[in-house]
């Protein structure tokens, strides 16, 4: 039997990326889907070229977090597993960070974070029968970067907002959980090889192949294989696991 039979999913971030890979591996596993994108031609495109659900969705905006959850719940019956993928990035020393980039930062990746995992918490809740929220962090998360700092801390804010959500939530049944993938190919890490070409003065795609190279599996993962780890999280094999955090990155880093 599929692992995510009849359960109900979103993912944030969905239309593309980890977040597509995501959607794609739980509807195999017999979940019904809805993907959240900023892009509301790009999130009708991917979803129904995956046979899933779609909602425009702006991390940064309350009403549209409440709305998209309550657009899941009517479209599917309910709201048993929330992936919270979306995400940006940027790249600055310390001395140049605008505040402008900050502030963009942290409003996706951590208030975003924060306020969608609230609202479907309080939907699975009002459920009342448990439920799976799933947090994507990075392995910047877990470490310092010359011209990262905002990302990474913001990274290392889900991980903390991961233990803290996780230890209050599970006594309603609800896990959270995290995945901190490492260097995957994806349109992010284009735009990170762009962002790190004109810092360093690099070729367009040197980046890329050095932090490539330097991963001990010698490459670079795939969004399907961080896909795996969110099947495993959103499935009862995961009962008994929360407030965790879980490296998918080739062993670049050990935690």
């Amino acid at each position: 039997m599929a692992q995510l039979s009849g359960k109900t999913a979103l993912i944030t971030g969905g239309a593309r990326g980890i977040g597509a890979a995501i959607a794609r591996a739980y509807l195999r596993e017999g979940a019904t889907v809805m993907v959240a994108d900023l892009s509301e031609i790009a999130v009708q495109k991917a979803a129904a070229d995956m046979g899933a659900f779609a909602v425009q969705m702006d991390v940064t905006r309350q009403d549209s977090i409440d709305a998209a959850i309550a657009h899941a719940v009517a479209q599917m019956g309910g709201l048993d597993i929330l992936v919270n993928n979306a995400g940006v990035y940027d790249l600055d020393p310390i001395v140049d960070i605008p505040r402008d980039s900050y502030d963009r930062l942290f409003a996706v990746n951590v208030a975003g974070t924060l306020f969608t995992l609230q609202a479907a918490a309080r939907q699975m809740l009002a459920q009342g029968r448990g439920g799976r929220i799933i947090n994507l962090s990075s392995q910047a998360g877990r470490r310092g970067e010359p011209l990262g700092a905002v990302y990474c801390a913001t990274k290392a804010a889900v991980i903390s907002l991961t233990q803290s959500a996780g230890l209050d939530l599970i006594r309603h049944g609800i896990s959270v959980n995290a995945i901190a993938p490492g260097v995957i190919d994806s349109d992010m890490w284009d735009h990170v090889d762009a962002l790190f070409a004109k810092a360093e003065g690099l070729p367009i795609g040197e980046k890329k192949a050095r932090v490539g190279a330097a991963v001990p599996f010698g490459r670079f993962g795939t969004p399907d294989e961080v896909a795996g780890m969110a099947v495993f999280l959103a499935s009862d094999a995961a009962a008994y696991i929360t407030a965790q955090t879980y490296g998918v990155d080739g062993g670049n880093w050990m935690a």
